[in-house]
Order: structure tokens, then C-alpha cells, then sequence
């Protein structure tokens, strides 16, 4: 996110001092938490004495604008660690003092670790390589601990390309154990236009939401006795699955691959083996202790996979071998961060894991991308583009595995890979793996909104700690590359993606219900159910709406349930062995034959048609 030579993160960050600045007009007795830039715009999080109201963020917004005219200048000073903390401690700011004891108790490496479970830490804390000071500023009366960079006064700020959001709740750290404060969202973009722009999207991303329409379309439910991000799958979720998952089975399986099983439990000495213990222990279940030994929830299919290579030496004849599962996953991820389908703590992942010569993984990279357009342009996203994370040698907030050769030859081939295969990306500095560089696949929804969806990686480490081998063509033994894909992500945040992509209006060979069977009175209900069963013996999706209800009535539920065909039958339709059909988008496509009908919505589930 940060880039001091952005004026656009300038700006934003900026704005979420002056924010700060008119709550504390509004509640001098308010406690600051932290007040990093986000994507689109900023937040702050207070302890205030009161819930904060709708109106407030008026009054609040009111006031930034009036503090904007006043061409304040962000003045930057630095003090001593100790000077700081009597400072802030001077103020009553109780969350700014715990930052800097931070540094006082652990120094600078430690608060950098401690920083990186939050990014938004790293906007207050000043994680220089002088550790014995920090940096404030001022602006007006407000007063701030912050490492910048600001705009040099407000002056530089448009004054009508932000506004504030909405407020939400948020643990100080993260942490549920800790004060819950609430957070303040503000927008922020470059002109006016940017900013209307976007408030529109968000609109219509409302009228999408797929925990509303996950609901309303009986999709999934979660409840408190099962547990936080465990979804349940109803029935017509369920379909969803696994269309989806049949379709990657029947693709994966034309492109060569080979579809594997691993359990959903496993002892620590694998992940032992993988380094991911004790680095990624935080991101997993608690361990579970069976016959004096430690097992875990499987967090990610990657060690099992190479334990199925390994399980015989293998020839280069084999290669490249391309093991798939659709495994099921646990994490745990903080309450605060779990959202609907998007971000959960129980997921069956589309992964795969490619075992081949490292002459030949550039080759098989491009393929691995155009797999991935594969998939999106037969969903109808337009748009996708590859995060490539790559290693930060300079920041000591991240660990890596492996040697500064291994790394250099990992990123140079997926830089070629990603260049040969004409996928748009962008270098993210910092964001790669502890094992190796990560391209994060983001996808573009119908109406904008981004999304990271899969994976894409290659990886020189694993191969060394698991001591994967094959015999090459001289006879001797060599080391095999490994890439990682997950093109289809996970099941749970695929369908919440497309839920929203969709607004719920799934195609046809993907919606759980196809054609909904509605007779107008009780006298065609015969003839309906004739018709329901050849569509069911046609593996036709379909529903009966008997009801002694109005036909007006029926038709209103089954648009709303997003259902694509409807095939009315009256009097007439029962008579002469016809239907009436109707399509979903309310297009009377007139009366015509079973037959006829159903050749057409078996080509358009045949061929996937949107």
C-alpha cells in the first residue's frame, strides 16, 4: 500500500490526521488509535465516551473541511524514545504509549514483527534503523505519532474528493481480548469524479451482497453453534460446488492432471519439515494431542502433495506431474477479519501442484496462466491481473527461507513467465511467501470491484527441504521445480465472488434450480408433472410450483429466486402439448415444444453460455 512518492497516499493519509483531528474537537478525552491509508481511502480507530451516530460523521466531515480552508502544515519533529512516551503519557493517549514501549521493551526488530501481524502499526511507529527515536506531527492543535508522509499543508487536499463512510467496530491490535474502538472509514481518491465513480459501485456492490443473496437464495447459512467462518452448504449451495468442481475435474483432467486425496489432519513433523512451524502457527488451529503426539488441522495441501511425489523416485518421463485436489482447509483467521464466504476459517481450495525440471517451468507457467483465462473468460470476467509478491531483502519485518541465489532464480522465471505468458502485473515488494515469490491472482467483477481469488508460484525451496528428486535424462539424480496454481480458488469464496459478479442471476448450467415448471390452475398440474419428469430424466434442473396460487404470484418468486426458464401452462399449452416459455431477464421467448426447448437449454449448458 505505502509509497512516500505517492501524493494520492499523501493525501489520504493526511486526511486521517484531520479526520482525527475534528474527533478529538468533537471528544477531547478521546483515545487515538492508529490511522493507516487503505485502499480507496483511510480509517481511525478511537475509544470514545459515546457509540458514534450516522450524524456525527456529518459534523465530523463538516469540520475537516473547515480545518482543510485553514491551510494547516503538517510539521514533522523528533524525540527521543523516552521523551515520547512522557510526551504522549502527558495526554492521556494510553495506545500511542503502548506503541512506543514497544520499542523500548523488544527495540526495533521485535516492534517491526510485532508490527507486521497489523500493517496499520507501521504508520505510527517510526521503524527506521534508529531505534532510539521516534517522529510526530503536528497539524494546527492536533498532534500525532507518526513515521508521514503528509501532504506539506492541507491546501494540496481536493476539497471534494473525499468523504467519510461508515463506522465500524475494531480490537485495538486485532486482538478480541483487547478494547474494542470504533473505526471511522473515510473515501479518498484523486477528483471528484474518481470519488463519484466509486461511491456508485459501492452502491450497486450493496444490491450485490452475497451474504444477502447467499440468504435469500438459500445458498449457505452459518451459525454460532457450528462456529465463526464454518459455512453450512444447503442444498442449492451444494450444486453450485459441485458444478464447479466438476467442471475443474473435467478440465484439469484434459490439461494432465492427476487428481489426489490427502487427509484433513496431520502430525507437526510435517510442518516441521516445511518450515511452515513454527512461522505460520499463528494462522493455524490449535494442535490436537493423540498418543502423545501433536496433529494439526491441514492449513494448505502444499506438504502432502510432496509427500505423494515422493512416495516412489521418480523419472523425467514422469514430469511434468500435475497432482489436483479439492482439499478442504482450516485457518484461523481473527473474528474481526471473517467476512461471509470471502474470508472464513473452513475452505476447499482448487489446488494443484506441478512437479518438473527447472528448464522447463517457464513453458508450463504460460500454460498455467492461460488455464486461469481459461476459467475467468468462460465466467464472463473480463478483466484479471497477477500481484507479484517478491522479497524485501531490506525489511527485516519479513522471514525467508532460502538463500539469496534460490530467490533471485525463483523471481527471474516467474518475471518470464509472467512476460511470456502477456498477463498484466505488478511487482508488490515485500509480499512474497516465506518460501518463495507468490503471484496472487486478482479478478475483476462485472461491475468492477477486485478481487483476489487464486495463486500462482513458483517454488525452488520446497523441492531442497522435502529432498524431492528424479532421474534425469543422463541417469543422474536431480532436483525438481514445483509450481503451485489455484486458478478456481476456494469453493467458498468462488461462489461469493460469483454471487456478487452475478447478482445472484447464475447462468444457466450453473444455477442450482434451471426451469421452474408453473401451471396456471390445478387442472394443468397433470400434464406439469409429465413435463418435470422428462426434464429430470434429461438431467434438467427443475422445480414444480403446484401451488394454488395465482400465476402472477409464481412468476414474481421465481424471479426473484433468479431462476432462468420459467415454462408456463395454461389451458391451451395442455391441450396442443406445448409451453409457454419465459426467461429470466422477462423475455416471453413464446410457445413452443418440449423438444425444441430442450435442445436449447442443453446447447447452453453444454457450452457454459453466459
Amino acid at each position: 500500500m505505502k509509497n512516500d512518492n505517492d501524493k494520492l497516499y499523501n493525501i489520504r493519509h493526511s486526511l486521517a490526521h484531520i479526520m482525527a483531528s475534528a474527533v478529538m474537537e468533537m471528544f477531547p478525552k478521546a483515545n487515538l488509535g492508529v490511522g493507516p491509508v487503505i485502499e480507496n481511502g483511510f480509517y481511525y480507530d478511537f475509544l470514545l465516551p459515546r457509540p458514534l451516530k450516522p450524524e456525527d460523521l456529518q459534523k465530523i466531515e463538516k469540520r475537516m473541511r473547515a480545518l482543510i480552508k485553514e491551510k494547516l502544515e503538517f510539521k514533522k519533529e523528533e524525540m527521543s524514545l523516552a521523551d515520547g512516551k512522557k510526551f504522549f503519557q502527558g495526554l492521556n493517549q494510553t495506545f500511542k504509549v503502548e506503541l512506543i514501549s514497544d520499542l523500548e521493551k523488544f527495540g526495533t526488530t521485535k516492534a517491526q514483527e510485532i508490527s507486521a501481524q497489523d500493517e496499520s502499526l507501521g504508520t505510527d511507529l517510526d521503524l527506521s534503523s534508529k531505534s532510539d527515536k521516534l517522529s510526530i506531527y503536528r497539524t494546527g492543535k492536533f498532534v500525532d505519532l507518526c513515521r508521514g508522509p503528509h501532504v506539506k499543508n492541507t491546501s494540496e487536499i481536493p476539497f471534494d474528493s473525499f468523504k467519510l463512510d461508515r463506522i465500524a467496530g475494531a480490537y485495538w491490535r486485532g486482538n478480541e481480548k483487547n478494547p474494542q474502538l470504533q473505526r471511522i472509514y473515510g473515501l479518498a481518491f484523486a477528483s471528484k469524479t474518481d470519488l463519484e465513480k466509486y461511491v456508485k459501485m459501492m452502491e450497486e456492490t450493496a444490491k450485490r451482497d452475497h451474504r444477502k443473496l447467499g440468504e435469500a437464495l438459500e445458498i449457505y447459512t452459518m451459525v454460532d453453534e457450528v462456529g465463526q467462518g464454518l459455512p453450512l452448504w444447503l442444498p442449492k449451495g451444494t450444486i453450485l460446488r459441485d458444478e464447479i468442481e466438476k467442471w475443474a475435474r473435467e478440465t484439469e483432467k484434459e490439461w494432465g492432471y492427476q487428481r489426489v486425496v490427502t487427509p484433513h489432519i496431520t502430525k507437526e513433523d510435517l510442518y516441521k519439515i516445511s518450515g511452515h512451524l513454527p512461522y505460520y502457527a499463528d494462522d493455524m488451529y490449535s494442535p490436537m494431542e493423540i498418543e502423545g503426539e501433536k496433529y494439526y488441522l491441514k492449513p494448505m495441501n502444499c506438504p502432502h502433495h510432496h509427500m505423494i511425489y515422493k512416495s516412489k523416485l521418480r523419472s523425467y518421463r514422469e514430469l511434468p506431474l500435475r497432482l489436483t485436489e479439492y482439499g478442504q482447509l482450516y485457518r484461523f483467521e481473527l473474528s474481526g477479519a471473517l467476512h461471509g464466504l470471502m474470508r472464513v476459517r473452513g475452505f476447499c481450495q482448487n489446488d494443484a501442484h506441478i512437479y518438473l525440471p527447472e528448464s522447463e517451468v517457464v513453458d508450463e507457467f504460460v500454460q498455467v496462466i492461460k488455464m486461469h483465462k481459461y476459467y475467468y473468460e468462460k465466467l464472463g470476467i473480463k478483466n484479471f491481473k497477477v500481484k507479484f509478491g517478491i522479497r524485501d531483502s531490506k525489511n527485516l519485518r519479513k522471514k525467508y527461507h532460502g538463500d539469496d541465489a534460490m530467490w533471485k532464480r525463483a523471481e527471474d522465471l516467474t518475471r518470464k513467465g509472467l512476460e511470456k505468458s502477456g498477463v498484466k502485473y505488478t511487482e508488490d515488494l515485500g509480499g512474497a511467501a516465506h518460501y518463495g515469490p507468490k503471484g496472487d491472482i486478482i479478478i475483476e467483477s462485472v461491475i468492477g470491484k477486485e478481487y483476489a481469488i487464486g495463486t500462482v508460484q513458483i517454488d525452488l525451496f520446497m523441492p531442497s527441504r522435502f529432498k524431492l528428486e528424479f532421474i534425469n535424462k543422463k541417469g543422474e539424480h536431480e532436483q525438481p521445480a514445483i509450481i503451485h496454481r489455484a486458478p478456481l480458488g476456494s469453493h467458498e469464496r468462488m461462489v461469493g465472488f460469483l454471487l456478487e459478479h452475478f447478482a445472484g442471476a447464475f447462468p444457466t448450467w450453473l444455477s442450482p434450480v434451471q426451469v421452474k415448471i408453473l401451471p396456471i390452475s390445478d387442472n394443468q398440474n397433470k400434464y406439469a408433472s409429465k413435463i418435470t419428469e422428462e426434464l429430470n430424466a434429461n438431467n434438467i434442473r427443475v422445480e414444480l410450483d403446484d401451488r394454488s396460487e395465482t400465476i402472477g404470484k409464481k412468476i414474481r418468486e421465481a424471479e426473484m429466486q433468479k431462476v432462468p426458464y420459467m415454462l408456463i401452462i395454461g389451458e391451451k399449452e395442455a391441450k396442443v402439448k406445448s409451453i409457454a416459455v419465459r426467461a429470466r431477464n422477462q423475455k416471453d421467448l413464446g410457445t413452443m415444444k418440449l423438444e425444441k426447448f430442450l435442445a436449447k437449454i442443453q446447447k447452453e449448458i453444454l457450452n457454459k453460455s453466459l
